[in-house]
């Protein structure tokens, strides 16, 4: 096999989500919309993160704005396999219930979609809104494997969609602070950069043979690509995070997040090897899968950046809402989402979603000595007002889908490694394909379960 066939293997895609569902005739814009004009919004997916984008919630005593809430935006629509979620949410939204996604696709009356469903089932919506004409809002992670994100990718290019991944931290003013700090040299020279993402996972345990699907739950559709398998309600609600079929675990679904911050922050882009070590060492008698335990080294030419993760340590903290949004740091050490930024003038640690940043050169007396810091906050609704500007400007978002999708890809890779048994993968630095490995191909990209595959041609 040649080194690049085999991110074209795998089955034959057949476009659906239901019975008879084809390409919209007309792929271009429904309508431009102008500056001083409303944005009409859907969700699909009214879980915890959609309620959160769209409604918006207290955080540590703070209002964070949701899109409904946006003097600019009107919400059309509401979607979601479970419909008392997504009939609530539309109620409090004013707006109307779609049963059907496909419903809001064939509206030329929506501009955009918010896509806040599990990682399995982010690639096909956003392909689909592409094509109807449609802006995108989609949650991280960019796509449950590589191949999805490559056609993600390739689905805002061809249809000219503004469409934002939704890793807020590229929108953080101390964030854009700390690269510039960096670009000007004041680090030093940059040789190693450390990511965690360490807490205490929630494991659900042992999957039972089957309980009643609830009334109004559409259990196939929530399944999507994924092989079918009885209804139990820790899938949904917990252990799909830990499931191949729906994930990649913790660190793609979430730890993704300080990834991408740290890749922005040192200006990388594709590494040149990736190898991942790790195991699941708790919850021995459940039925997880992923790995609790994993430390994925990434090589460029000039950087060591690696990736730890712990998933069993609840004395290592994840920064709270005080530190995210006041003048106050987090305690390094037991941060849980921390990055750290080796210079050669220094060393800067890095927190999250408002955890801001400090400088530590060296000490004096034995006491720490911190040459430069900013404090942060927590840049959700910069974030979402940054793509909504977006969509009436047309420049390119901060967390641009395809900033998502590379950053996302460092995980698969690492996943990928992690399943061949921890085998060095060779990457390709101009594309991002792994070289010199067939065996990698079952991990790029998946089978699917007809009718909700990803296009082949978008």
């Amino acid at each position: 096999m040649k080194r690049r066939d085999f991110v074209k293997t795998g089955i034959t895609s057949t476009l659906g989500i239901g019975a008879g569902l084809t390409i919209l005739n007309n792929p271009a814009s429904v309508r431009a919309v102008a500056a001083n004009e409303k944005i009409n919004m859907a969700l699909i997916g009214c879980g915890g993160r959609g309620a959160q984008l769209l409604h918006g919630f207290d955080y540590g005593g703070i209002r964070v704005t949701g899109f409904q809430e946006f003097d600019d935006v009107n919400i059309l629509y509401c979607c979601d396999p479970q419909k008392a979620r997504a009939e609530r949410s539309a109620e409090r939204a004013n707006a109307k219930y779609a049963a059907d996604m496909r419903t809001i696709f064939d509206d030329k009356g929506v501009d955009a979609v918010i896509c806040a469903l599990p990682d399995h089932w982010h690639a096909l919506p956003v392909i689909l809104a592409c094509q109807a004409g449609k802006d995108v809002f989609t949650e991280k992670p960019a796509a449950h494997n590589a191949w999805e994100g490559q056609k993600m990718v390739e689905a805002a290019r061809k249809y000219k969609r503004i469409v934002q991944h939704g890793t807020q931290n590229r929108s953080a003013p101390y964030n854009i602070e700390a690269k510039k700090f960096i670009e000007e040299g004041k680090l030093g020279t940059i040789h190693l950069c450390r990511v965690f993402n360490q807490k205490q996972q929630m494991h659900a345990g042992k999957i039972k043979n089957g309980e009643p699907v609830p009334e109004g739950f559409d259990w196939n559709t929530w399944l999507g690509a994924a092989p079918v398998r009885p209804y139990f309600s820790t899938i949904h609600t917990v252990l799909w995070h830990e499931l191949w079929d729906f994930s990649s675990g913790d660190l793609v679904n979430d730890g993704v997040h300080q990834i991408d911050l740290a890749r922005w922050l040192i200006g990388k882009e594709f590494p040149k090897s990736v190898y991942a070590t790790g195991g699941r060492f708790t919850d021995l008698d459940g039925d997880g899968e992923t790995a609790d335990t994993l430390i994925a080294t990434f090589e460029f030419d000039d950087i060591i950046m690696t990736a730890e993760q712990t998933l069993y340590t609840d004395y290592v903290l994840k920064i709270d809402a005080v530190v995210r949004q006041t003048d106050m740091f987090p305690y390094w050490m037991q941060c849980a989402t921390r990055i750290e930024i080796y210079g050669t003038k220094g060393m800067m640690m890095v927190g999250r979603h408002g955890g801001g940043w400090q400088v530590f050169v060296r000490p004096s007396n034995r006491q720490p000595v911190v040459a430069a810091e900013m404090h942060g906050r927590f840049p959700d609704v910069e974030h979402k007002r940054n793509f909504l500007d977006c969509i009436k400007t047309r420049e390119v978002p901060n967390a641009e889908i395809e900033t998502g999708h590379r950053s996302t890809l460092l995980v698969h890779y690492s996943t990928i490694s992690y399943r061949l048994g921890s085998e060095k993968l060779m990457i390709d630095k101009g594309d991002g394909t792994i070289l010199n490995n067939p065996d990698a191909a079952k991990f790029w990209k998946r089978e699917y379960r007809a009718p909700y595959a990803v296009p082949e041609e978008v």
